[in-house]
Order: C-alpha cells, then sequence, then structure tokens
C-alpha cells in the first residue's frame, strides 16, 4: 500500500482535484486547463528532458488541428476517427523533419522551429485557401456525427474523454522517467560523450524523443478541432508562440505536474485579468518574473518539497 501511495499517490490526487474543478468551475474553463495541459506537455518533455526550447509548437498543434479538421469536411463525420487522424497527421510532420531539426544546436533549434510556425501560418493562410478557406476557417461542428458510449459532441462526454487522454499522457511520461531511455533523454542534455561511449545513439533518442513530444502536441490540437468545431489560422500564429513556454516554466520545468498547474494558473489569470484590464499578459509576464527569480523551478517545484513531507508522514517514514 505504502509503494502504491508512493508510485501513484500524485496523479490520483492531481485527478481527484480536476474532478473537484469540475464540479466547482465552469466546464468550458476545464476542458481548456486539460487540452492546454496535454499542449504543454510536449514541450515540457522537449525542454526538460532534451533542453531543446521550442517556439515552434503552434505549428504542431495546428498539424493535428488541421488534419482532424480537413477529415471532418471532406471525408468523414466520426470525431474518433478524425482524433485519430490527427495524431497521424502530427507524427508524420515530425518524423519527417524530425532527421533534420534534432541535428541543429539548441538556439538554432529554437530559431527553426518558430520560421516553421511562420511557414505553416502562411500555408494555411495563403497558400492553401482554396483547402483551408483562409482567414475564414473550417466549420464542420453540425457535419459531426453522434457516438456511442462518449458523445465527442456533448461537452460533458468530452470532458470524459479529454480526462482519460490526459491521464493517458501522464501515465505515459511517468513511464518514461523510470526508464533507460528517459535517463537517456537527460544524458543527452548532459553528457551526449558518455552516452555515445556506452553505445547509444544520441540522434536516435533525439528523434524519437522529438517524435514523441511533437505527436502529443498534435494531439492537444485534434482536441481543440472536435471541441470547437471550427478551425482557422490563428492557431498557428507567430505571435502565440512564446504562450506555452512560458506555461511550461509557469509550472515547473520538466517536472510532471508542471504542465497542469502552468495551465491552471495561465488560463485561470487570463479569464480572471482578462476582465480588468487589456493587457492580461503583463500579470503572466510579472508572476513567471518573481518565480524564475525565486528559484527557477515554477510554481510546482516551489511547491513539491512541502507536499514530499506530507507523503513522508502519510506513508510513516519521516524521522
Amino acid at each position: 500500500m505504502r509503494k502504491l501511495i508512493k508510485d501513484w499517490g500524485g496523479i490520483i490526487t492531481a485527478f481527484t482535484l480536476l474532478i473537484l474543478v469540475r464540479i466547482f468551475l465552469p466546464l468550458p474553463f476545464t476542458i481548456e486547463i486539460l487540452i492546454f495541459a496535454i499542449y504543454t506537455m510536449g514541450l515540457n518533455f522537449l525542454l526538460g528532458r532534451l533542453g531543446f526550447i521550442s517556439f515552434g509548437q503552434p505549428a504542431y498543434l495546428a498539424a493535428g488541428a488541421y488534419s482532424t479538421a480537413i477529415y471532418l469536411f471532406y471525408f468523414g463525420s466520426n470525431p474518433y476517427i478524425g482524433f485519430l487522424v490527427g495524431i497521424l497527421g502530427g507524427l508524420i510532420l515530425t518524423l519527417i523533419i524530425g532527421p533534420i531539426f534534432v541535428r541543429l544546436r539548441s538556439d538554432y533549434f529554437a530559431l527553426v522551429n518558430l520560421a516553421l510556425s511562420v511557414i505553416f501560418f502562411f500555408i494555411l493562410q495563403k497558400a492553401l485557401k482554396n483547402i483551408t478557406h483562409g482567414d475564414n476557417g473550417l466549420w464542420y461542428l453540425t457535419k459531426m456525427s453522434s457516438t456511442p458510449f462518449l458523445d465527442l459532441g456533448k461537452p460533458n462526454d468530452f470532458f470524459i474523454f479529454t480526462f482519460f487522454i490526459t491521464l493517458l499522457i501522464w501515465i505515459l511520461f511517468k513511464y518514461i522517467d523510470r526508464t533507460i531511455f528517459g535517463a537517456s533523454c537527460l544524458a543527452t542534455k548532459t553528457n551526449e560523450d558518455k552516452l555515445k561511449f556506452l553505445g547509444y545513439s544520441n540522434f536516435k533518442i533525439r528523434w524519437f524523443s522529438f517524435s514523441l513530444a511533437n505527436t502529443v502536441t498534435a494531439t492537444a490540437g485534434s482536441l481543440y478541432a472536435i471541441y470547437f468545431g471550427f478551425i482557422s489560422p490563428s492557431v498557428t500564429e507567430p505571435a502565440r508562440a512564446a504562450d506555452v513556454v512560458v506555461v511550461t516554466l509557469l509550472g515547473g520545468l520538466g517536472t510532471l505536474y508542471g504542465p497542469l498547474v502552468g495551465s491552471f494558473v495561465y488560463t485561470g489569470l487570463k479569464d480572471l485579468v482578462s476582465g480588468i484590464i487589456t493587457h492580461w499578459e503583463l500579470v503572466i509576464g510579472i508572476l513567471l518574473v518573481v518565480i524564475m527569480l525565486a528559484g527557477e523551478k515554477g510554481i510546482w517545484g516551489t511547491i513539491q518539497p512541502l507536499l514530499k513531507k506530507v507523503q513522508l508522514r502519510i506513508t510513516g517514514k519521516e524521522a
């Protein structure tokens, strides 16, 4: 029992709190937190494990969103198939560009990804206007068919579906943290030569990690597309490229719970502060600076030691 609490107590607590948030706060707010948390998980893994900062996450988000949207607008009506198509679209993109991008240094990696986001925005808005309808976007909400068990066209059912997708991704990253692959990811960030000496390929590890992280980002894009029943090029605006970076740092870089904490704080402050002042981003920026100056651990990294003491008391291992 103690081992179970130690291994899974945090995740059980986190998702119990999410259920309470769903009960006491508006449903759209909770859904936005979950999707944004998935969106952040991709960059959190890239930056926390590989040391790669990316300002191109909107491009990978758009890859998933538009793959789903194009399927639902032109080819079919089943949102579950659309969801899988969105994930597949993100995976194909990352597998194609990954071998080129992961060879770059971290600073060049960040700039090239930003350029990719700009390119995607132009393609979706101008070059493929006949398919994407440009700024008018694709509307397909009424085209989606009802599905058994969980009807993704209904907000409550969509929340349950998104909740379990978030849980599965969380469990995946928790599992990776304990594997040789997870340790190898950290090694590519801190000691490439030693990893190479042990017989591992830095390139293959980075390519697989890049594909995994940005396929998760594409998953968030697919969920956005299904939830809103509409998608436009604004999803990949380069001006919003820093949002996910801010949330990653705000929650706690490289931590399992950082994306959820950062998404909750970011979304909550945006909704609250935007009703008071126009430039709500200023408050987020000041909060981020304060947290970074306090220890560069993010919100979760700051409160984690306190929660660990509580966990030790529960398991009876505190001296």
